[in-house]
């Protein structure tokens, strides 16, 4: 019995035209009838690296007895010479958050599928205990359970005051063993409260990046193997109107 945490998130590639760029973590989210897709912003777009994409292809399954079926589904990220997602800023700047309205009557009739909602986010007022246990649902490296399409999960724990915005920022800090591809993957908490639901899962936040300290050598030390995670009460903001 497959998880349902598992098909919320679809594995991104990202191209330029027909030319293949990198790959990423995503998931689904809906609202008022909306079907939205929410990755890392860099994902869509990333100056300093010179990363312009100017679509990407999500991995769906499209076979309900068959999970082992998938079909790739195009989403072009601009549409008359504007970007067609949306990305989250505030006071301190730019929010690492971007998401992608998903035309529902576009999709394949049989998709399987599950999609977080308002009712799945986490309050960053609500106290979530330092070191409570995580999940972080995604592609690093792009390994995944290549004959099912499905994802992996690497365990973290909460590394800073849930609530607070580390150094100002809007994010809060995971401990864990991230890899690239990993961006834009859900952090997610089992609800021990919800025993009713397909989707017993509180949507902490979404994945950006890896952290390191620019005095660290390279030789000597190792990487901190903390994250950041930006708190997911943005998805009401960008997702709204």
């Amino acid at each position: 019995m497959i998880d349902a945490v598992l098909l919320t998130s679809p594995r991104i590639s990202t191209f330029d035209d027909q030319t293949y760029l990198t790959n990423a973590s995503s998931f689904f989210f809906s609202r008022d009838e909306r079907l939205f897709l929410v990755t890392s912003r860099h994902v869509m777009v990333d100056e300093p690296s010179g990363h312009h994409p100017s679509r990407i292809e999500i991995e769906l399954h499209n076979d309900p007895e068959n999970l082992a079926d998938s079909i790739a589904f195009s989403i072009p990220l601009f549409r008359d010479g504007k970007s067609l997602w949306r990305q989250g800023e505030d006071t301190a700047g730019d929010i690492d958050v971007a998401v992608i309205e998903i035309d529902r009557a576009a999709l394949p009739e049989n998709i399987v599928y599950r999609a977080f909602g308002p009712e799945h986010l986490s309050d960053p007022q609500e106290h979530v205990e330092i070191g409570s246990s995580i999940l972080v649902v995604g592609f690093p490296l792009g390994f995944h359970d290549t004959l099912h399409h499905m994802p992996v999960v690497r365990h973290a724990v909460v590394a800073s005051s849930f609530g607070f915005r580390f150094q100002g920022m809007g994010y809060f800090l995971t401990d864990a063993r991230t890899h690239r591809g990993t961006s834009g993957a859900p952090v997610v908490m089992r609800n021990t409260a919800d025993t009713a639901s397909e989707l017993p899962w509180k949507l902490l936040g979404v994945h950006s990046a890896r952290l390191d300290v620019g005095t660290r050598d390279l030789v000597l030390d190792e990487a901190l193997g903390l994250n950041c995670a930006w708190y997911a009460d943005i998805l009401m903001t960008l997702t709204e109107g």
